[in-house]
């Protein structure tokens, strides 16, 4: 059994069980009363054990855990108010990850997998352009045609848009005002970055599950600071559609002595904001269950009533730092936040809560038995490496000596919906004996041509290579196909099993069609 992580000392020691850890847990307070400290512990605790980390790093302060601390005045003040013997500074395995490509590993995810259900919440739609979305997803299974990137799901929208009355019999009716309306919203995504995220290679989750030779686990670190100003709906949906992944791809394995994967969601508030109450519960339900899986989920937000009651009764390891109480709302927060603790008779824990001290925090974790423990008042334990950001050399070194490097910054554009539209398209064009047309565009029925010529090609040329509309050599459908067969297999037949499954937790009957 791991060591328990030190975590706070009142007038004894207050520990983290590893086997407790994937309970999840909170950490709470107002700005600058030490939450990002706190996480950065918590971070090392788990790292030390083998225990592997994904974390956003929203402001910048958090890439300091890859370098060694220890030499901060506040920091060896509090080692030694604390009394902590063999105190030293040490940096933590780091890899960071960045959706723009700028500051960390691209990070994406195709269109396909994103899903339906992610991309209508994404885009904001409605309920009748969400249905058109989905039978377009439905079309490019069925038909074979990957959706990797936006510019997939641009051309197959075009695609079912201008042949709509070839689809209404057995999908229903599709309006053109929905796929218009779709495709604006695309444009508006795609003017937020969002086109850097969906695409090819795709994050292979097993990459955050890693340890280092030293056993370590490695700390996953999410460059955000600038999806947070550009698009935080980006970042809010990337993080659950994360989480989502990471509960359908792991088996289960019941309560093991430390978690797989600890998975902090920062900014906890935009996950929850104008959430429909039936999604509330979906989401708990997913929170509930990824435990099995071995997966810790510790929510990091401002106020503890951002998060839904449905959800917080599942986090059962919580350090709350201070909160102001100076509206109603906010005195509200406190009393909510109290009255969430197992009582200490010894402690006025609502008065407390608003007179921490930064660095302190109400700590209450769960035993070995899993019952929360009395809360009570204690300091927080300093973390090892550095508080603060990094240089940009520092980051830089770091991210060209990851064995990741080199992998995910080859983009990868091969033949998918996109392409294979476009060659659908001039082959009915030479057909009719017209020039060639744009993707989608309707074409007389007796142009078309059969349906093993649109989808396989002539035999002569299955597995000859394919020149793209940019002059990129892409491999041949014969070729693609047999590189393809298992993401091929997610991306149709596992991916509507798996879109039922997120449907499941992220929409449920209350917006059916």
């Amino acid at each position: 059994m791991s060591d328990p992580i030190l975590i706070a000392q009142s007038n004894h020691s207050l520990y983290l069980l590893p086997k407790m850890a994937n309970r999840h847990g909170l950490i709470a307070g107002a700005t600058g009363t030490g939450k990002t400290v706190t996480l950065q512990t918590l971070a090392e605790g788990f790292s030390a054990r083998g225990i592997p980390v994904f974390m956003a790093d929203v402001k910048g302060d958090l890439a300091g855990i890859s370098q060694a601390g220890g030499s901060n005045p506040k920091v060896l003040a509090r080692v030694k108010e604390l009394g902590i013997a063999n105190f030293a500074g040490e940096a933590s395995p780091v890899v960071f990850w960045d959706v723009f490509g700028e500051n960390g590993h691209p990070v994406r995810a195709t269109v396909s997998e994103m899903g339906p259900l992610l991309l209508g919440r994404l885009l904001d739609l409605n309920d009748t352009q969400e249905g058109v979305l989905n039978m377009v997803f439905r079309i490019a299974d069925e038909s074979g045609l990957l959706l990797l990137d936006l510019k997939d799901l641009r051309s197959m929208l075009q695609y079912v848009g201008d042949n709509a009355d070839e689809f209404k019999t057995q999908y229903g009716n599709v309006s053109a005002a929905s796929v218009g309306a779709i495709q604006r919203n695309l444009l508006a995504l795609d003017s937020q970055g969002a086109d850097k995220f969906f695409g090819e290679p795709a994050l292979d989750l097993d990459d955050l599950i890693q340890t280092d030779d030293r056993g370590r686990g490695i700390i996953n670190i999410l460059a955000a600071e600038k999806l947070m100003q550009q698009s935080p709906k980006v970042y809010a949906t990337f993080l659950l559609w994360l989480l989502s992944e990471l509960f359908e791809r792991l088996p289960e394995i019941g309560d093991p002595d430390k978690p797989k994967l600890v998975f902090f969601f920062d900014e906890a508030h935009l996950l929850f904001a104008d959430i429909e109450p039936a999604v509330q519960q979906k989401i708990e339900q997913m929170v509930r269950l990824i435990r099995s899986k071995g997966v810790g989920v510790y929510f990091v937000s401002q106020n503890p009533l951002d998060i839904p009651d449905i959800v917080l009764g599942q986090l059962g390891n919580r350090v709350q730092h201070a909160l102001r109480a100076f509206t109603p709302r906010d005195q509200k927060a406190v009393q909510a936040a109290a009255q969430t603790f197992r009582q200490n008779p010894k402690l006025n824990v609502e008065t407390a809560l608003t007179q921490l001290a930064v660095g302190e925090a109400l700590v209450s974790m769960l035993d070995e038995n899993g019952t929360p423990q009395i809360v009570e008042r204690a300091k927080i334990v300093p973390p090892r490496s550095q508080i603060g950001a990094i240089t940009a050399e520092q980051r830089a070194k770091i991210i060209h000596s990851s064995l990741l490097n080199g992998h995910y910054e080859k983009e990868v554009d091969r033949e998918s919906a996109f392409e294979k539209l476009q060659q659908r398209t001039q082959q009915k064009a030479v057909s009719a004996g017209a020039p060639a047309a744009i993707p989608g565009a309707s074409v007389p029925e007796e142009a078309k041509p059969s349906f093993f010529s649109q989808i396989l090609g002539t035999a002569e040329g299955a597995f000859q290579p394919k020149i793209g509309p940019r002059g990129g050599r892409y491999d041949s459908m014969a070729t693609s196909m047999m590189k393809s067969a298992m993401r091929a297999a997610g991306s149709q037949v596992g991916r509507q099993l798996v879109r039922g499954v997120l449907g499941g937790m992220l929409g449920g009957s209350s917006r059916r069609r």
